[in-house]
């Protein structure tokens, strides 16, 4: 099994990665093509991956993972169609992000789950209209004002949607395992940031009224109508977050010494409450279990709902311990700073941090929710007093002490977290007692970085049943070394020997520790490489178009090993379907052939708008940012954008009503806003009439407010375009045509 899953990983990311390649060199607008060229090329691109599907659907052999390489190739073909609406939108400068990209992108989404009924298809079709619907009420390149209500209607409208998602994958009426519990998540997760967006009034009394009935009715769900334990814990981990967002609102409020004791308690309830909930989880976990048949196949699904609800609930359980121990320490520290009144605080922060550690480090049979919570809180205070001490011995001493607490630590990620600490507090030590300056941190870096790698090496002496001990100081090596190439402080000779010797000693890491199959370790080995490459050379001197290169290069590279090494283990396609494009062939092609068509049509109207449509002159004033999918763009602002009194009044000027408005050429060439267009009026001579809409705040767009320029060209556009040519059909639709300073 980890033998398939390995190979279908690497079909997966060589996939990934030429997709990717294709975004950024669309996104990169290289002028080396013309419009049409590039559309026809992302044509190509669709028939290239469409095609590639169906002929391997069609493939008999059971081996090479034929099937599950063309479910791929079919949601690659889909990804492929989004990133040419993409294109479409950048070659005539739609507007950047618009929800018309994601909600056309999702149209074929959409049909493809209900043909194929693929888990992927769902969770891109649900992202897509997330999106859509997102970008419409939220622009990227302009914004509209809304009122608490209208934000509370917006809010619930996500929630409401997400909470429709959630009972049909509930009742099985959709079967989307994913769907199911993302929409549980952003189900809560609307509610969660809309009580922070509403202010105290009778809208945010309402919302946190619905998120608390819903938090209620999740629990008698999830237990009594059907016990589900993944949902259930998340439904626990909004119930949290729904205290703990309450605790903040009243920690801005009332920020006193009983609200710091209280913030106190309140950690003590939120870890007592974690620690009950999950005994109480296991428990059902051990009531259900009993409950099951006999059958292999019912053992098999209740075995693979377990695995998963263990990972969640672990998951869940680190980041509730998490918070508290943000809590209480901002408590602890709060309480101690405003009781000081007038003394030193540090020193009474210092002992409470003892107080806190020390008992918890002697006994180790308290629970370990509780004991690592009060050692985190304790570590946290203690590291601050040191800091605000600025005495080097204070510091060495509680440096020893959580040391001591590191060798009494069992656990994953109790040890990583424990030594990550204990690694700060010396950073602390050795800047403090060499008194360095900030540009010579590098050699605390290099001392850390010797350390951890003594300590790598004795570790096996230190404790033998310390299983991640090489795991954390390795981790921690690498770190630290890493950290000492970005010193630009060195001279370039020894900055350029720090960063040629680490590249040579992660890689040599990454090869010693795959012949060893140390997973874990070259794992480390591995995501610190990618890391040097990427922030190092990669990211910093690269464009998005040699990157596009490079990706399609390692994506055909990993798809060809991963063939072979597929074709030589002869692993068979087992639990998959033999290529869901054979389920329904002709609503599949249908789907395609849609596709086809909407990128014909859009460029045949949008072509013949530029050959046809009225030419305007506008000035404008540009501000430069990006697009994920389609690049660098300019937004601009029009001054025909801000209409004069004299246009006349608007009905509802702070609604998002759309308007007509007649635009006139004035005697430098420029089109000025006349007036707002009434149906029937006659036009004058040379008069034209374009489609807008309010924002909200008095403006009105247009739509052709991003201009797409080649990447790293925006600030010079800004700095040199002073008007837009602009093409304006007949109904008022307008297409951005280019830009000029003069």
């Amino acid at each position: 099994m980890l033998r398939l899953n390995m190979i279908r990983t690497g079909f997966l990311l060589g996939i990934s990665l030429i997709l990717a390649a294709i975004i950024y060199f669309f996104a990169a607008n290289w002028g080396g093509l013309d419009r049409i060229t590039k559309i026809l090329l992302s044509a190509g691109l669709l028939v290239l991956f469409y095609g590639l599907s169906a002929a391997l659907s069609r493939v008999r052999s059971p081996f090479v993972q034929h099937a599950f390489l063309s479910n791929m190739l079919l949601v690659a073909g889909c990804i492929c169609f989004g990133a040419a609406v993409a294109l479409l939108g950048q070659l005539y400068n739609w507007h950047a992000d618009s929800y018309w990209l994601y909600l056309i992108w999702s149209v074929p989404a959409v049909l493809f789950a209900w043909i194929t009924r693929y888990s992927p298809f769902y969770v891109i079709a649900y992202t897509l209209l997330h999106l859509a619907l997102w970008f419409y009420f939220f622009p990227a390149a302009s914004s509209f004002a809304y009122s608490d209500r209208a934000m509370m209607y917006i809010g619930l409208l996500f929630a409401a949607i997400n909470l429709a998602v959630l009972l049909l994958t509930f009742t099985e009426r959709l079967v989307s395992a994913p769907l199911r519990y993302i929409s549980l998540i952003v189900f809560h997760a609307s509610l969660l940031l809309l009580t922070s967006v509403l202010g105290y009034g009778m809208e945010d009394t309402l919302v946190n009224l619905i998120w608390a009935a819903a938090i209620i009715a999740g629990f008698y769900i999830f237990i009594r109508v059907r016990l589900n334990k993944t949902l259930l814990t998340l439904n626990a981990l909004a119930a949290s977050a729904f205290a703990v967002a309450k605790f903040f609102e009243l920690a801005f409020s009332y920020a006193s010494i009983l609200f710091y004791v209280w913030g106190l308690v309140f950690v003590a309830l939120l870890l007592t409450a974690n620690v009950l909930f999950f005994r109480y989880l296991k428990q059902l976990g051990t009531q259900s279990a009993n409950t099951l048949g006999e059958s292999s196949e019912q053992s098999d699904v209740a075995e693979k709902a377990e695995h998963g609800s263990e990972m969640v609930s672990k998951a869940v359980n680190r980041l509730i311990q998490i918070t508290g121990v943000l809590i209480g320490s901002i408590s602890l520290i709060g309480l101690v700073f405003l009781a000081s009144d007038g003394l030193d605080p540090e020193l009474t922060l210092y002992g409470l941090s003892l107080l806190f550690t020390l008992p918890m480090i002697a006994v180790s049979r308290i629970h370990p929710v509780i004991r690592y919570t009060l050692l985190s809180i304790g570590y946290v205070a203690g590291l601050v007093a040191s800091v605000l001490m600025n005495q080097w011995g204070w510091t060495a001493l509680f440096c020893l002490v959580i040391a001591a607490g590191w060798l009494r630590t069992a656990g994953r990620i109790q040890l990583f977290w424990t030594h990550a600490l204990l690694n700060l507090g010396l950073g602390l030590l050795l800047t403090r007692s060499l008194n360095l300056p900030g540009q010579q941190l590098w050699i605390t870096l290099l001392i850390l970085a010797v350390l951890n790698g003594l300590l790598y090496a004795a570790a096996p002496r230190i404790r033998q049943d310390f299983r991640w001990i090489r795991e954390c100081t390795l981790f921690h090596t690498l770190l630290f070394l890493l950290w000492m190439t970005f010193f630009e402080y060195m001279s370039v000779y020894v900055h350029a020997l720090v960063s040629g010797l680490y590249f040579i000693g992660v890689t040599l890491c990454v090869f010693h520790f795959i012949r060893k199959q140390r997973t874990q370790k070259a794992v480390i080995s591995l995501v610190y490489w990618c890391a040097f490459v990427a922030f190092q050379y990669y990211d910093l001197l690269w464009t998005l178009l040699h990157k596009s290169v490079t990706l399609a290069l390692i994506g055909l590279v990993i798809l060809v090993i991963t063939f072979f090494a597929a074709s030589r283990q002869r692993l068979q396609e087992s639990g998959t379907s033999p290529g869901i494009i054979k389920s329904a062939p002709l609503l599949t092609v249908l789907v395609i052939v849609l596709q086809f068509g909407f990128i014909g049509l859009q460029t045949a109207g949008s072509e013949a708008l530029l050959r046809n449509g009225s030419s305007v002159k506008l000035e404008l004033a540009p501000v430069d940012p990006r697009s994920l999918l389609q690049g660098d763009y300019v937004v601009l602002n029009y001054a025909i954008s801000t209409p004069p009194q004299s246009a006349g009044p608007q009905d509802n000027p702070g609604s998002r009503s759309k308007v007509k408005v007649v635009l006139t050429p004035d005697g430098n060439g420029l089109h000025r806003l006349a007036r707002f267009y009434t149906e029937g009026e006659p036009l004058a001579d040379g008069e034209t009439v374009i489609n807008g809409q309010l924002n909200g705040h008095g403006s009105i767009y247009y739509g052709i407010e991003s201009y797409f320029v080649p990447e790293g060209t925006g600030l010079e556009v800004e700095r040199s375009a002073r008007y837009a040519y602009v093409r304006i059909s007949r109904q008022g639709d307008a297409l951005l045509e280019r830009l000029a300073n003069e």
